[in-house]
């Protein structure tokens, strides 16, 4: 019988990547890349890549997978040319998320694993179930961000 923490999981990522991508599609350039408040804010760009970013990165230490490579501050970087080219990388990440979730077999949610670097001297060992939880809870927590940017780009009349 499959673990139906990994089927809500699922199930909650799908849920986050639609609305991720209702955020992004139909966006100019500029509204992909558009900061609301100023260079210390985010764009839908750098939102879209860090969450999904780092959402494959705490699956893989929840399910014991190899991490993959990351860039963290170049995640805040982030630009598109266009909405298909984001939604392309958001769709691949997804895909990414999603195999990790169907690969994992009987995983045991107070295993501690290693988790890369981290901001804020946090601890760099997490249980599988904190790494779980923390990677769902960011990507709604960035894609309830995602749907107010553009609500307030869209709101704004931006030059585009």
């Amino acid at each position: 019988m499959p673990d139906p923490i990994l089927i809500a999981s699922q199930h909650i990522l799908k849920t986050a990547v639609d609305d991720l991508r209702g955020s992004v599609d139909s966006a100019s350039a500029d509204a992909l890349n558009w900061r609301p408040a100023g260079d210390d804010t985010n764009s839908l760009a750098v939102l879209a890549v860090h969450s999904m970013t780092s959402t494959r990165s705490w699956f893989s230490v929840a399910v014991g997978a190899p991490l993959p490579e990351r860039d963290r501050p170049a995640e805040f970087l982030a630009s598109a040319s266009g909405a298909a080219e984001l939604i392309t990388f958001v769709e691949a990440m997804e895909r990414d998320c999603v195999k990790l979730l169907d690969r994992a077999q009987d995983v045991d949610w107070s295993t501690v694993r290693r988790t890369h670097a981290r901001p804020n001297d946090a601890s760099e060992r997490v249980s599988a179930a904190w790494a779980l939880m923390h990677a769902l809870e960011h990507l709604r927590e960035h894609t309830g961000q995602m749907l107010l940017t553009r609500q307030l780009y869209d709101a704004a009349g931006v030059s585009r």
